[in-house]
């Protein structure tokens, strides 16, 4: 059997190469992301940065601990409470220490989401930061600056400083030296004496003693961490984001390597399919010979095995070769740490050389019991009409994965249409649809390419009319060429859309909540000053708030934790419209608490035990409840409760009868003069909540890439492999008296046609999925459009009509030199 695979496929290589090709690159792709998913988890651990230099640190835990019957359970803090002076005087007893402050601060125009931070210069010693130029600073209007492309300033230059104070202090500094850029921060140096009346508290200390002795002092304070070796890293500013970015990196690439697995599978199985399919007669005539349908079924199946050895080999080198560009795309993307490598692991090599296999297997299996069904008689065939659009187990099979899809989508509208929202879920999900509709589609192909020639087909010329029977009776080719484009349009109108719709549903939730007229800030602290001269303005209402974040324990196991924002009741009431449910917020105070319906006490009355952003627990009264929305509404507390937090926002409203072109005037003039920049609600919704995110988009480029390159090789496969088979079709056209270019054109007329009605069917399957995200949003009570990619989508199906065209037409045209007689007389 294996010698007679082999004469078959040397015979009929063109069948067998898109197989080939489409198998090696699936393997390519399963081994570069199963490498880079290998590297994720053993990636290196970033060492300290921030304290490098510090044998010991001492600061406040930034970690929340809850013992829980199921074991202690932790959260991150948001505000973590400082180092007490007492503590700090004492540390100084064991040896030499330094005190170190970190604030925000807007330099120039850098705001606090720039990265620029505050420091004393003292603590500098403990730091990678060394003078470059200059001297450090001694009064209390000087500053130390980083050197770098970002800032562009140099010694002896005087520039505006924003510092979160509530009062006093120059507006103006000069920078008296420059230090080196560290790369993880952008950091301000002011004189010690400066940097304590800027933020009094004390963050952490440097220290320079027995670690032994730092820990026995430092147990007399509750909630202190004594920081050594790597530890200290946990003292550098966003300790967690190798980690978080390795997460989403994982989740990424899992989601791109199930999405190859699973595209791998449908374009060789269906090529294995259309390939049988072709080679009726040739198997007709093995029968005749004498060969049993076991016989048959096993030349296929070895033919199968010698294409996904090789393919899957192939695969692994490549894979291997390209995982080193991934990892490295990867990183200068900033989606994963700067020092993101590929390891030395080798598992991902063996999965996906035998994934590669298994696949190939897998898609013949049903090709080759249908082989081995062929008559003897099928040998004598001359007619190529297809009599069935499809086996019945492959229609079965569909209709079960169609149902299977829409009730799990109407199972996620019934009991949770916030799940809907997830990232995973309208990324696999779909699939089910998408599977199901691509399986099914020969049923309906056949009504719909007749629907889509009806004109065409009645106009004068005969194009029209014989690419309307063309696609008819050859069904198979027909849904073989149709289904890769249902596919890549399916998905990129699903994913894209729906990324789309949510971002503008959150968009729209975030602007009807808000009712304030101008909004400030957003992205750090805000100027003192330029709260007192706001709030000095005649005919507003001004709402400062800050961002905090509380954390509740949920059936005694999980700690949940909660964006919060702080604001004085009666302005938040005065400048939000909130969706609410149920209770009023001006009756929120100390004592109490604004939460939405996710959280499990969400009854107004209630009373529910958090933790505040700094890791006090207080029992807090429930007065309000909101919506849950798309998952933006988080809770409110009063500044008493805003753990150490700063105003980091404010909401004007005008009063009725106020002047808005005085009004606008004076904010333009109070943001000028302190730094600050003054929205429009509009304008702040579109700056501060983008409609999709760096990480989402880079990572559903990936996933309609492999789509779209599925799409071509299986395109071009399979318009390849039919061309070449119709030559003696095209000869008999020839004879009849068509010439070359009508030919050829109907050859494309044919192509198109089909690609036509794959847009078609993906674009219906895409439609229910984002009604189903719509749904989802209506039962939220958030009312969006559903936002439909209409670029991208025309992009797909241009890209699939043009390589269609030349995928038919070459093949034609090369068909085309063989005079009509010869070619009309030829046989297999």
């Amino acid at each position: 059997m294996l010698s007679l695979a082999l004469r078959s496929m040397r015979a009929r290589w063109v069948t067998f190469v898109g197989s080939f090709v489409s198998l090696a690159l699936g393997v390519g792709l399963i081994a570069m992301t199963g490498l880079a998913l290998a590297a994720t988890f053993d990636a290196p651990e970033r060492g300290p940065e921030r304290f490098a230099a510090a044998p010991v640190v001492v600061r406040a835990s930034d970690t929340l601990r809850v013992a829980t019957p199921v074991g202690v359970r932790t959260s991150r803090l948001s505000t973590p409470r400082p180092v007490p002076r007492a503590l700090a005087a004492a540390l100084a007893g064991l040896g030499r220490t330094s005190e170190d402050r970190t604030f925000p601060v807007g330099l120039g125009g850098h705001h606090a989401r720039d990265g620029v931070v505050g420091h004393p210069w003292s603590v500098a010693a403990a730091t990678p930061y060394r003078l470059t130029s200059g001297r450090a600073p001694r009064a209390a209007d000087e500053i130390v600056v980083t050197a770098h492309a970002g800032t562009g300033l140099r010694a002896g230059e005087r520039v505006r400083v924003t510092t979160p104070e509530a009062a006093g202090g120059p507006a103006v500094r000069t920078v008296v030296g420059t230090v080196a850029d560290a790369g993880f921060e952008t950091a301000v140096f002011f004189s010690d004496a400066e940097a304590a009346r800027v933020h009094p508290a004390i963050d952490a200390v440097t220290v320079h003693a027995d670690a032994d002795a730092v820990r026995t002092l430092a147990r007399t304070v509750s909630a202190m961490s004594v920081l050594t070796g790597d530890d200290r890293r946990r003292a550098d500013p966003d300790p967690d984001r190798d980690s978080e970015a390795l997460t989403a990196v994982n989740a990424m690439l899992g989601t791109a390597a199930g999405i190859t697995g699973f595209v791998s599978v449908f374009v060789v199985a269906s090529t294995f399919s259309f390939a049988v399919a072709q080679r009726r007669r040739e198997f007709g005539l093995l029968r005749t010979a004498g060969a049993t349908p076991g016989q048959v079924r096993r030349t296929v199946v070895a033919e199968a095995s010698v294409i996904g050895v090789l393919a899957s080999a192939l695969g692994c080198l490549l894979g291997e070769a390209a995982a080193p560009r991934l990892a490295a795309w990867l990183a200068g993307e900033g989606l994963a740490p700067a020092r993101f490598a590929i390891g030395d692991a080798n598992w991902p090599l063996h999965t996906a050389f035998w994934t590669g296999l298994g696949v190939a297997l897998a898609g013949v299996v049903v090709s080759s019991h249908r082989a081995g069904r062929i008559r003897p008689v099928e040998a004598l065939r001359e007619s190529a009409v297809d009599s069935r659009p499809m086996p019945t187990s492959r229609l079965l099979l569909g209709l079960a994965v169609l149902l299977t899809g829409l009730v799990l989508l109407g199972w996620s509208l019934v009991t949770d249409p916030g799940d809907v929202l997830k990232r995973k879920t309208y990324i696999l999900q779909p699939l089910w649809i998408i599977v199901g509709c691509a399986l099914t589609a020969p049923l309906l192909l056949r009504p719909l390419t007749r629907l889509l020639t009806w004109l065409p087909a009645r106009l004068p010329g005969a194009t029209g009319m014989l690419a309307r029977q063309n696609a008819s009776a050859g069904l198979r080719r027909t849904a073989a060429v149709a289904a890769p484009v249902l596919i890549t349009v399916a998905l990129t109108a699903s994913l894209l859309g729906t990324v789309a719709t949510i971002g503008d549903a959150e968009a729209a939730e975030v602007t009807a909540a808000i009712g304030a007229d101008h909004v400030a800030g957003g992205d750090g602290p805000l100027d003192p000053r330029f709260v007192q001269r706001v709030r000095d303005i005649p005919g507003v209402v001004v709402s400062t708030s800050r961002s905090t974040a509380v954390t509740v324990l949920e059936e005694d196991t999980a700690l949940i934790r909660s964006q919060a924002r702080a604001a004085d009741p009666a302005a938040l009431a005065a400048t939000t419209h909130l969706p609410l449910v149920s209770g009023r917020v001006t009756d929120l105070d100390d004592d109490s608490i604004v939460v939405n319906e996710e959280w499990a006490t969400h009854t107004v009355g209630q009373r529910v035990g958090v933790w505040l952003g700094d890791g006090r627990k207080v029992s807090l009264r429930v007065v309000a409840v909101m919506r849950v929305g798309t998952g933006s509404n988080g809770a409110y507390v009063t500044p008493g409760n805003a753990g150490g937090a700063v105003i980091d926002r404010a909401d004007i409203a005008l009063r009725e009868g106020a002047d808005r072109m005085a009004v606008r005037t004076l904010l333009e003039k109070a943001g000028r003069e302190t730094g600050t920049r003054v929205l429009t609600k509009d304008e702040w919704v579109a700056a501060h909540h983008p409609r999709t995110s760096g990480n989402t988009r880079a990572g559903l480029l990936l996933i309609l890439g492999i789509a779209l390159l599925y799409t071509a090789i299986a395109l071009a496969n399979t318009l390849v492999m039919a061309t070449s088979d119709r030559v003696r079709d095209l000869a008999v056209l020839r004879l009849t008296g068509a010439t070359k270019p009508q030919v050829l054109r109907l050859v494309a007329v044919e192509a198109l046609m089909v690609v036509a009605a794959g847009g078609v069917l993906g674009g219906a399957v895409a439609g229910l999925n984002l009604l189903g995200v719509r749904g989802a949003l209506g039962l939220l009570h958030v009312h969006s459009p559903v936002s439909v990619p209409w670029s991208a989508v025309g992009a797909v199906l241009g890209a699939s009509a043009v390589l269609a065209t030349v995928c038919a037409v070459l093949p034609a045209l090369a068909a085309l030199r063989t005079r009509p007689v010869e070619a009309a007389g030829a046989r297999e």
